[in-house]
């Protein structure tokens, strides 16, 4: 089953990459259509998936990022119809000139060929993946999570249907829609068909990619988000930043997780930090030094078992660290960070530029919440996933991230002396 899928979708890359952009942007117009005049099965199929889901226990952050809704499905389309606006990348001359033995030579961007994409319980991924890689005339093997099997079935049939009607193989864009688990470790020797793999779930995914995968992997997703509040920075807009990045959507991978708390503003902060918390339903996880300085209330606080800095709640818990200075700080990332997003709350140019300079992540904000590391926030559009390494695209991967690049001499009957 899955050869004949690759095989199809190595087909329909090569009828991709010759696609204009105005070609490829009415494909993505008639799939955002679809996408709402079926709206009605498609979250059909979502509302038995959930129902599933709960039957076996999901936890609320994973429910969350399995629901769709009207507004939802919507606000998806409309990420399909912004992909349509950004400039197409593929064809751009990335650099060149005339070499001294008369050669003409440039670096254009062409498609990778077929991506593929395993991920869990995030319906949007399907549409999100589907767009990206059909503006950049790459074709997908999508496989979603078994919580989101139906869902993603019904999606990827209604696109294959935008991309029939518009004269495009369905071969495309295809789901694995069977969730049994096998198929992952089959995919992941597909090199002969799929050009770049990426994995967007959890930890287990990630390791069973890098450790057995024949296709090149991006990794990324996981995030161990943290934020800085130095000595100098003003609370009144730090305890909004904060409440925004922990609270704002906690289920996604920007969300902040530890909050590392200046030694000499604790006393003060801290008795602030429990009164807005509690307003949003945090619960604080303290390490010995904060929980001394923590009142009995308002908000809930627990003594942190060391092993949670390593993770990613995805729920209305936030772990919290005194640290004695910005080395103290700086240290705790590079132990426990994920290389996601990390941030730093100050009102002194040399520390920003410090936490700038030092933290090694794919993200780095000063004075912002986490929650901004996302492919729209960015001007990128819809993204396909957040890189965390360090080869070939980091940080949210838009366009440009999934294309690579051709190197074409144009010669005068020119020869090598």
């Amino acid at each position: 089953m899955l050869e004949q899928m690759g095989i199809a979708a190595k087909a329909a890359s090569y009828k991709l990459a010759l696609l204009s952009s105005r070609e490829k942007n009415r494909v993505l117009e008639h799939i955002a259509d679809a996408l709402e005049a079926q709206a009605d099965a498609i979250l059909s199929a979502n509302a038995r998936d959930l129902d599933d889901a709960r039957a076996n226990g999901l936890s609320d952050a994973l429910l969350d990022r399995l629901t769709l809704t009207p507004a939802r499905l919507s606000a998806i389309a409309s990420d399909v119809r912004q992909v349509c606006k950004l400039a197409d990348p593929v064809g751009q001359v990335i650099d060149g000139g005339l070499l001294d033995s008369g050669l003409r030579i440039e670096r254009r961007r062409v498609p990778l060929g077929v991506i593929g994409v395993i991920y869990e319980a995030r319906p949007n991924v399907t549409v999100d993946v589907a767009s990206l890689c059909l503006k950049t005339g790459n074709a997908a093997i999508l496989r979603g999570g078994k919580e989101t099997y139906r869902t993603n079935a019904a999606t990827v049939g209604v696109i294959q249907q935008a991309l029939e009607a518009c004269g495009l193989p369905a071969g495309a864009v295809q789901a694995i829609e069977s969730p049994d688990r096998a198929l992952v470790s089959e995919m992941l020797k597909m090199d002969k068909y799929i050009d770049m793999l990426i994995p967007r779930g959890g930890a287990g995914l990630h390791k069973l990619c890098r450790e057995e995968s024949t296709i090149p992997v991006i990794t990324g997703g996981i995030g161990v988000c943290h934020t800085f509040v130095d000595a100098s920075a003003d609370f009144a807009p730090a305890l909004e930043i904060i409440a925004n990045a922990k609270t704002q959507r906690p289920s996604t991978c920007n969300t902040l997780e530890t909050l590392l708390v200046h030694r000499d503003i604790a006393d003060s902060f801290l008795p602030a930090l429990s009164e807005r918390m509690a307003q949003s339903g945090v619960t604080l996880h303290a390490d010995e030094n904060a929980i001394a300085l923590l009142p009995a209330g308002p908000a809930q606080v627990v003594q942190i078992n060391p092993a949670q800095y390593d993770d990613e709640y995805l729920s209305l818990d936030l772990n919290v660290k005194l640290v004695d200075d910005l080395d103290g700080a700086i240290a705790h990332i590079r132990e426990h960070g994920t290389q996601h997003s990390d941030a730093i709350l100050t009102r002194t140019l040399s520390n920003a530029d410090r936490f700038i300079n030092e933290v090694d992540s794919s993200a780095v904000y000063v004075n912002a919440s986490t929650r901004f590391t996302d492919g729209a926030q960015f001007g990128l559009g819809a993204e396909v996933a957040v890189s965390t390494q360090k080869l070939h695209a980091r940080g949210p991967m838009g366009l440009e991230a999934l294309t690579t690049y051709k190197w074409i001499g144009i010669g005068k009957d020119t020869i090598r002396a």
